[in-house]
């Protein structure tokens, strides 16, 4: 009988010590343009132990992030938050100050929540010029490095240059990246586990 308690005790630890994720993206963790089971969160929940809570919404912006994040936060308490927010606004050709103001903001309430934020870096197009990608760019490691957060490649570097990989819009990946999107996270994952 005492084994069986230890074992039982032993399955509600392990069950614990399970962390949350919640990931706050846009169309690019959405699984735009296909079944939300061939999207890399829920491909990636089938290979990680972590609890993967995807509310990304297509088009999303920062301010739309930031509005929702608070109900986000209190409903699902986690322990991570994955914000992966930025390209519509660049897209949209918003203010870089506007876009770091919000980013920042939503770092700011994650920490508030004694969750840990973890920025992912965001690219856009080239053909919003050089000078406009660059301040955009730039927003994210100027953004980690003052808040002292941890902050991921951007998952798209690598598969937006493969047209196979890409949907025909140019801009989102397709079904057949998505795989390799989650492999690449869930490597991020496995180092931020160690932290």
């Amino acid at each position: 009988m005492r084994i069986i308690f230890f074992l039982v005790l032993g399955l509600f630890s392990q069950g614990a010590i399970a962390q949350k994720l919640l990931i706050l993206g846009d169309s690019l963790s959405a699984a735009y343009g296909m079944q939300q089971q061939q999207g890399w969160p829920q491909l990636l929940q089938s290979n990680t132990d972590w609890q993967l809570v995807n509310t990304s919404i297509s088009g999303e912006t920062t301010a739309g992030g930031l509005a929702r994040l608070p109900a986000l936060l209190k409903l699902h308490q986690p322990d991570v938050v994955l914000i992966e927010l930025g390209g519509n606004d660049g897209l949209r050709g918003f203010t870089i100050d506007s876009i770091q103001t919000n980013l920042s903001k939503i770092i700011t309430v994650t920490k508030q929540h004694k969750a840990t934020p973890v920025l992912m870096q965001i690219r856009i197009p080239p053909n919003y010029g050089p000078r406009y990608g660059q301040l955009f760019s730039d927003i994210y490691p100027q953004l980690a490095e003052k808040h002292k957060l941890m902050l991921w490649p951007f998952f798209m570097d690598n598969i937006a240059v493969d047209n196979t990989l890409m949907q025909e819009d140019g801009i989102h990946p397709n079904s057949k990246a998505q795989p390799l999107i989650s492999d690449f996270v869930g490597k991020l994952l496995l180092d931020l586990k160690t932290e």
